[in-house]
Parts: structure tokens; sequence; C-alpha cells
């Protein structure tokens, strides 16, 4: 059977010269067998931009005809950036009226305009290799004889013509679901007909169904899938514990969001005699009910991740497991895999066990409740013999660990996140930042320090294994950040020898000061995204050679592949046969690419779900003024986050005292005559201009010092 590899190897040879179907099968096919999956693998090669087909009906690798292939990233100006397959290869510009017909998110490729070399290049779109959308959503509109839904994506900028009897019932500015039936082409509409009318733009909780629509996500599990979860009992046999250390005992207890609802980790803490610590960290035992290659397992797989929107959870695993079995609900058995560590007092494990375990846990604690005791503002948050002792020992050895982690050179960025509290009907009511107190903390540090004991663990086994891997920031996105640096008075921080500590340095150093937030968001920009793989690798932000996720497999497949392959070799004590470890390394290598992927899309949501309530919640303040600082800079203005962490635009058409440039170097906006300056971080006070939900922006204008008071009005 001829492999993809072997196709490759033969057209990137120095002599390779493109060629037709019928040449290749003679050199691939010489007993012309298999002539139909050998067309079916060029097709499959070609739809992945491995191998390109000319006009000429000759292959050969896309980099041989001037071609560049990745996915678009399309701006609702009408241009776009093509993001290439290759990792490390600059983008491609492609300016308004190259874009072919294609939409954003699709797989194309893209030829190289002459001349176009470097970090500006710029192309145009030759081919759709694959279209990243079969349904759209948006809100439909009749024109007199003409029908059409324009999307809700801004960065889908094609109109979807609807034909007559295509409407479904829909009426006239109506949200609706549309299926494309002809995608548009370079001087032809995309056409399409609605599958699913959704309602009137204003009823309840239509933002978040909308938002769920557009990325295609679901509103619950296939009939396969919910059976065989309805099929696992809710409480554990005793046959069950055969194997299992028995922990029910123990003063074990989860400490979780106020609101969570699938408790996956648990911890208890002891001081021994020694003065050491014994850390434990329960996790809910899920691949003990969701087998490998099950209905669930499949789900699963697909999902990637849960995703967390401000009115609902999108699980990866259906409620009677994630809510049920497999959470941690206190006073009811449950099988878990435990973490012991005995750690010292400068962080460091001396020692660890790894083993299946039932616990019954002794307590749901919530942070703001753990929070409040260790700051002395209430009572212990349960009636437990000594769990006051050792939530004070938590706070002291979450000390020890952070003091350890920084010590290493981990990266502590202190980025502010979004509580937004909504009414019945999904208003919003409310938005702050969220608190992140020693409660929080602890489990931070207790999860951080069980990922990295199982990886070096299974990096030690040399086991078939997902890391949590971060690479290196880009060499000259650090340039840029040291040139910054330096101009404000920061020489010598020896960033570019890549260092996690020198980059943790330079925060401490900024700390308190009115460049901070410029230094710490040029910072973050100059980073990487951390993601899943097969192959150990460090993770630059945590300092970390040994790096994983263990402790959510409610909520992370990675997590649940993870505790699959624990179960089978250390829990078990047996090894693996060739045939089984082959088969784990591909399943590991598949598994990390689609949670990387699902994990950036549930980013993505998450992200975009939030900004929708907190202009929501700007719309009934028109006219008030607050206070902020300016958290982006850019040639159409500037972006101004409140400190209830609203974000809003300031348009350059409304800077009206002089005429600005974009000073993209030093991340300002400069006054031509005045020289005036308008930096990244500074402090700002605004007024609110309007706030649209559709549009999904708050517009601000910058108040002079005459027009500011001195107090000004918080959200």
């Amino acid at each position: 059977m001829v492999t993809k590899k072997e196709i490759l190897e033969f057209m990137k040879a120095g002599a390779y010269r493109p060629l037709t179907l019928n040449e290749l099968a003679r050199i691939f096919l010489p007993d012309g067998k298999g002539l139909g999956a050998f067309k079916r693998l060029l097709r499959e090669m070609e739809e992945e931009g491995l191998i390109y087909q000319t006009r000429a009906a000759r292959y050969g690798l896309p980099e041989q005809f001037n071609l560049v292939v990745g996915r678009l990233e399309c701006h609702p100006r009408g241009y776009a950036f093509l993001v290439p397959d290759r990792e490390g290869e600059p983008d491609v510009f492609i300016p308004p009226g190259c874009l072919g017909g294609a939409m954003h998110q699709d797989r194309v490729a893209v030829r190289l305009f002459p001349g176009s070399h470097g970090r500006t290049r710029e192309g145009e779109v030759v081919r759709v290799l694959r279209r990243a959308h079969r349904q759209l959503v948006g809100t439909l509109y009749k024109k007199r004889r003409s029908v059409f839904v324009v999307p809700d994506d801004p960065r889908l900028t094609h109109q979807v013509v609807i034909p007559k009897g295509k409407l479904n019932g829909a009426r006239n500015g109506e949200k609706v679901v549309v299926e494309l039936t002809t995608y548009p082409g370079p001087y032809t509409p995309a056409e399409g007909r609605v599958v699913e009318v959704l309602g009137p733009e204003d009823a309840p909780g239509m933002d978040m169904l909308v938002l769920c629509r557009r990325y295609g996500l679901p509103d619950g599990f296939p009939p396969e899938v919910e059976e065989e979860a309805e099929n696992i009992p809710l409480t554990i046999r005793p046959e069950e514990l055969a194997g299992r250390r028995d922990l029910r005992e123990w003063l074990i207890v989860t400490i979780d969001g106020e609101d969570a609802k699938d408790l996956d980790d648990a911890v208890s803490l002891e001081l021994l005699h020694d003065g050491t610590y014994r850390l434990g960290v329960h996790i809910a035992d899920v691949s003990y009910y969701v087998r490998e290659g099950s209905a669930l397992d499949r789900e699963a797989f697909q999902r990637g991740t849960s995703i967390y929107l401000p009115d609902r959870v999108i699980p990866m695993l259906p409620p009677r497991l994630s809510n049920g079995i497999c959470s941690l609900n206190p006073e009811e058995d449950r099988l878990t895999l435990s973490v012991l560590m005995r750690v010292d007092s400068k962080g460091e494990v001396l020692e660890y066990e790894l083993f299946p375990s039932v616990i019954r846990s002794k307590a749901r604690l919530t942070y703001r409740a753990v929070n409040d005791y260790l700051a002395g503002r209430g009572g212990v948050p349960a009636p437990l013999p000594g769990l006051g002792r050792m939530l004070e020992l938590m706070q002291e050895l979450c000390l020890c660990l952070r003091r350890r982690r920084l010590k290493q050179g981990a990266i502590d960025f202190n980025l502010p996140e979004t509580k937004v509290v909504l009414d019945e009907e999904g208003r919003t009511v409310d938005v702050y930042p969220a608190e992140r107190g020693i409660g929080e903390q602890i489990i931070e540090e207790f999860m951080l320090l069980a990922n990295e004991t199982v990886a070096r663990h299974a990096a030690k086994l040399q086991l078939p294994f997902i890391y949590r891997i971060h690479p290196q920031p880009d060499p000259e996105k650090v340039a840029s950040l040291e040139e910054l640096l330096a101009s404000l008075g920061y020489q010598n921080t020896r960033l570019g020898t890549l260092e996690p500590a020198r980059f943790q340095e330079v925060l401490e150093a900024v700390a308190g000061k009115p460049e901070e937030r410029l230094v710490n968001a040029v910072m973050l920009r100059s980073l990487k995204q951390a993601r899943y793989a097969a192959e150990r690798s460090e993770h630059f932000g945590l300092a970390s050679e040994y790096y994983t996720h263990f402790t959510s497999p409610i909520r992370r497949y990675p997590d649940l592949f993870i505790h699959r392959v624990l179960r089978e070799t250390v829990l078990k004590g047996a090894g693996l046969s060739p045939r089984r470890r082959a088969r784990l390394e591909k399943l590991a290598q598949e598994a990390a690419a689609q949670s990387s992927e699902r994990e950036r899309l549930a980013m993505e949501v998450e992200r975009e779900a939030v900004d929708i309530k907190k202009v929501a919640f700007m719309v009934d303040k028109v006219g008030r003024e607050y206070a902020g600082f300016i958290s982006g800079v850019t040639n159409w203005g500037l972006y101004v986050m409140l400190e209830n962490t609203v974000e809003g635009l300031v348009h350059v058409r409304h800077l009206t005292d002089d005429f600005y440039f974009y000073d993209e170097k030093n991340y300002a906006l400069v006054g031509r005559h005045t020289g005036k300056r308008w930096r990244l971080g500074d402090p700002v006070r605004v007024r609110v201009l309007r706030a649209s939900v559709p549009e999904k922006l708050v517009e601000f204008s910058l108040l002079t010092e005459a027009e500011a008071p001195d107090k000004l009005s918080c959200v």
C-alpha cells in the first residue's frame, strides 16, 4: 500500500517535475492494481494541502508552484491573512478582492505575488481546499423581491441569498440558521436554505443560543451516548473496591467556585512528624467509567473539553457522569486516582505514590468561604474536627510552593478574570473582576504540583502520553520587547537568553509602576500559546521540563487519556506490548492535536460570550463617565478597559484635538502637531458614547482634564 510519506519524499527529490495521475501511477503501481485507492489518496493529500494539482492536472508540492497552504483569517473590512500550516512561517496578507470566494477559516492555497517575500508577503487565493462552514447563523432580511441572511460573524462578509421556497417560515428580522447550498465564487453570491428559525433577536437567552449555533456547539448528547451513560450505576458496588486503597475516613475536601457542579479534584493535607507535608490530590477516576472506543469516549474525543458560558455549561461528558457518579460530591463514595506527595518546606517533592483509591469527601468548600476563614473574616467553613488547622497548613504549603515556582523561573501574570452576574432571563446585572484569593491559589498550586509529578513519572517510564507544552517565544518578538524596555529605562534585561526567570524579573521590576500594564501586555503578546503534544518538551511559562494535565478528566480529554494510560500501566503494574504501545502512541498524537484545536475554540467561544454580556451591561450606561486604562492601540483608535474589565473603543474620529498616527514600535497614537501620546497602559477617563450588542462594541470618548471630575463613577 502506497503511503503519503512515500509520495511526499518522491516529490521532494531535486529532480522531480510535476507529473500526471497516470505518470505517478506507473511509478507507484507498477502492476496497475489499486488505482482507485491511489486516486483517493492523492485527493485526500490535496485536501490536506500536502500536494497541489494544477489546471493541467499535474501534481507537485505547493511550494513548487509558489503556493502557501493554510487557514484563512478574514477581517470585516474585506482583507484577510493566511496562517500557514508550517509553524514559524510568516502570515500572508490577502488584499480585498483577492479572496476568490474563500471565507473565514477556510483552508486555502494562496499564490504569492511576484517579489513577495520575508515577513511582508502578499498573495491571492487560488483554490479553496476545505470549507470551514456548512451552516451559518445570521439575521434574515426581506427587501422587495430579495431575501438574504447577513451572518452574525462580521468576518463572514458574504450575504447568503435565500431562494423562494427555502425560508422555512422565517420572518423578517429573525435569527436563523442557514445551510449553505452554494458557496460564494469570485463573482457569484452564496445561496442557502433556512434549516432552523431561532426567533426574535431580543428574546431572552437569544445571544447565547446564537453563539452556540454559530460555533456548532451541541444542545445535548447523541442517543447512543445517553444510553451508555444511563447504564452506568450511580452508586459504587462493593466489588468495585477491589485493588483500591480505602481513604474514606481521611479528611478530604473539595474547594471550588460557588456555582461549580463538576467536582473532579479533592485535596487532603497533614503535617508529618519530621516537619514535612503529606499532600494528597485525589482525582475522579473517570477512565473507569468511560472506556476506550465507547460511544462516551468517541463523543468526549470530539468535544475535547467542556465549554463554560455565563448562562450554561456545554459538558464534555453527560451530566449523569460529570455532575453525578464522577463528581466528588460530599458524603458520597467515589472512585479516584490519588497522588500522595511528601513535600518539604522548600516545596520539593521528596517522594510520591500514585494509586487507585476510594474517597468520601467530607465537605464541599467554596473559594469564598476558604478566603474568608484564612483572612479572619469568618468561622471554619464546615463543622469538621481538624478542618481549620488543615486549611491553615494548606495556606502555608501553598506559599512554599509558590515561592519555589517563582524561584525556578515561572512567569506569573496577574491577569484579571471577569465575573458576570445574570438574572433569571439571562440579562447581565453586574460585571466585576473575579477574586483570586488564597483559596484559588491553594488549588492552583496543588494541581500544578500533581500535574508536574505525574508528568515526570510518565517521562521516566517512557509511557505513551500527552504532555502540556509551552514553546519558547519568538526571538523577534522578544527583541521588540527588549527595545521597549530599553526605551523605558530597563537595560540589560537579557530576555534574549529565553530563560523564563528573566521574564519574571522584569514583571517584578515594573510591578506597581506606571509602565506595569504596558510591559505586562507586550510581554504576554510575545509569548506563544500552550498546547498539547505527544512528545515531551518544556513548559516555558511554568519553567518546567515536565508538565501535563492530569487533574480534570471530567472536562478535558487529555486528562482522561492520561488516566487510561496510567490505569493500564502504572496502576496495574503491567507492561505494554509493542502493538499496544504503537496504538497508544498514535492515539496520543490524535488526541493532542484534536484537544489543542478544541481548546482554542472553547477559549474563543468563552471570551466572546463574556464580551457579549459585557456590552449588554453597558447599553443603559450611555453618558456615564469612568476611569480606565488603555488596553490596546491600533491605527483606528484606542481600546480602553474599565475597572470592571469592560473594554471599549475610542475611535480616532473622536480624537479631535489633533491628527494622530499609529506608532507601532512604541504602542502609541501620537499627535502630528502637538506630539501628544496615548500609549498602551496609560490611565485615562472616558465617557460612554454607545453600546451595540449586534456589533459587540462599546464606544468611548476620552475626557479632557477640564471635563474629568476628580472622582468618577465605577460600574
